[in-house]
């Protein structure tokens, strides 16, 4: 199950550099259901997901370069292109009422930025082990407009964005 909230934002933090960096690729062979082929780093995997805007079902299946490769011309839409730099969440902010679990939450911020001609589109997503966490999330002042409920924000829709 993958829950996660998307963000729009308002700036790129200044410290960029210091934090991880990978550089993925993916395409779309169906987007009903979602069917996604991607290229990590250097790693490569098939990824079904579910129905549903911030919560939704997800599963990866490990590929290898040479299926990776296979498949990727029969994707349709926009071969997506980005760097996405992982940052860690030290404390986390949470609206008043919600019990914040003992144990280590380890958030943290995917903020993707993508490679022309998809730039300058840059969005933040944060995961989260439940729901309830997920809604009492305040994000960091520098996360804009929380566009979570909004399809057209969905990875499979900016690769279809343009077609007719």
């Amino acid at each position: 199950m993958e829950i996660e909230r998307k963000f729009l934002i308002q700036k790129l933090p200044d410290d960029l550099s210091s934090y991880e960096c990978l550089f993925l690729e993916q395409a779309y062979l169906c987007t009903d259901p979602v069917i996604r082929i991607r290229r990590q780093n250097n790693d490569y995997y098939m990824t079904y997901k579910g129905k549903g805007l911030m919560t939704r079902e997800e599963y990866n299946l490990p590929l290898n370069e040479q299926a990776y490769r296979h498949l990727l011309p029969k994707a349709d839409g926009t071969i997506i292109s980005k760097k996405r730099y992982l940052i860690p969440i030290e404390k986390p902010v949470f609206a008043e009422g919600f019990s914040v679990p003992l144990q280590p939450l380890n958030l943290k911020i995917e903020l993707d930025i993508f490679d022309p001609p998809l730039s300058p589109l840059v969005i933040a997503e944060v995961e989260f082990p439940d729901e309830e966490m997920a809604n009492a999330f305040l994000p960091p002042s520098w996360l804009m407009e929380d566009v979570t409920n909004d399809p057209r924000y969905h990875n499979s829709s900016i690769s279809m964005a343009g077609r007719s």
